[in-house]
């Protein structure tokens, strides 16, 4: 039975560093699970991993979608299940890895999102809800019917929260499918770290971000007709930074908020992956070892 290995964990870390070193050693190819990096021109605020950290390894479902256009779990799974196949036609090691819990769930345990239609008079009762009562008000109500889905969507996501709202409220008999992976021997570990650890990394990635150009990259996006109502730019980093661009919150504000709620996105991934069926949460050279003895048996 062919192999898949499936690396998640924490905001900063070293999930993509580990995988491209496994892919180097055992012949891999990978594959981005992460739900910003898809985005063309999203590249600083999403630690977008660059050519040169690449180290040759081929990257898959990178920079595939305009910020314009949204892009669906349901997209994910397919374009993923397709990729595993001409990666292990090729007689290579497909190595999965990204921090988006939700498109690592519904790999592992198989959800059919896209099976669920659009319903504008749904959306426009909780659009107006959320504008009446506030975006925490909508978020706790999708907590109520679908905890897993919530703990990965930030209240001020409206859009996200009021589509995953939609699917918990009309897919419930049909968002479960079997799991494109049931037919390999998959590992998969999530990579977790002290939190004093983690939150400095935040803070230092945070910083470098700013240094790199953010604030830059945000406005081009924003000059380009990109505004908070599209997926894209309503992640973090890139909607508090607009925020800041449009005036509504101070520069300081601005990056206190894009720390503070990297912390909190941790504490939801952290809860998350406790949820995440068969996953294995350990430090990052402990995970290293389990992933090269799963590859080493031959049993």
């Amino acid at each position: 039975m062919s192999k898949v290995i499936i690396i998640t964990g924490l905001t900063g870390s070293g999930k993509s560093g580990l995988a491209v070193d496994i892919a180097k050693k055992y012949n891999g190819e990978i594959i981005s699970c992460d739900s910003v990096q898809i985005y063309k021109g999203l590249d600083i605020g999403s630690a977008k991993i660059t050519k040169d950290e690449m180290q040759g390894i081929p990257h898959h479902l990178i920079d595939i979608v305009s910020p314009k256009e949204n892009y669906s779990v349901g997209e994910f799974v397919k374009s993923c299940e397709q990729l595993i196949k001409q990666i292990i036609a090729k007689g290579k090691l497909p190595i999965l890895v990204g921090g988006t819990g939700l498109y690592i769930k519904a790999l592992v345990e198989g959800y059919n999102f896209s099976e669920v239609e659009k319903n504008e008079e749904f959306r426009q009762k909780y659009s107006s809800l959320a504008k009446e009562f506030g975006n925490q008000y909508i978020w706790n109500e999708l907590n109520k019917l679908a905890p897993d889905m919530a703990k990965n969507v930030h209240p001020n996501n409206v859009k996200r929260v009021i589509r995953y709202l939609e699917i918990a409220s009309f897919g419930k008999a049909e968002n479960h499918t079997n799991s494109v992976l049931s037919n390999y021997s998959t590992l998969i570990v999530g990579i977790i770290d002290d939190r004093s650890i983690i939150y400095d990394k935040i803070n230092k990635r945070v910083d470098n971000m700013i240094s790199k150009g953010l604030q830059k990259e945000v406005q081009t996006l924003l000059d380009s007709g990109i505004t908070l109502d599209n997926n894209s730019l309503n992640t973090i980093g890139y909607r508090e930074m607009a925020q800041y661009l449009l005036g509504e919150i101070s520069y300081e504000k601005c990056i206190e908020l894009i720390k503070q709620h990297t912390r909190n996105y941790c504490k939801r991934q952290l809860t998350f992956m406790k949820t995440i069926k068969n996953l294995q949460m350990l430090k990052l050279e402990e995970a290293r070892k389990k992933i090269e003895e799963f590859l080493n048996d031959n049993t």
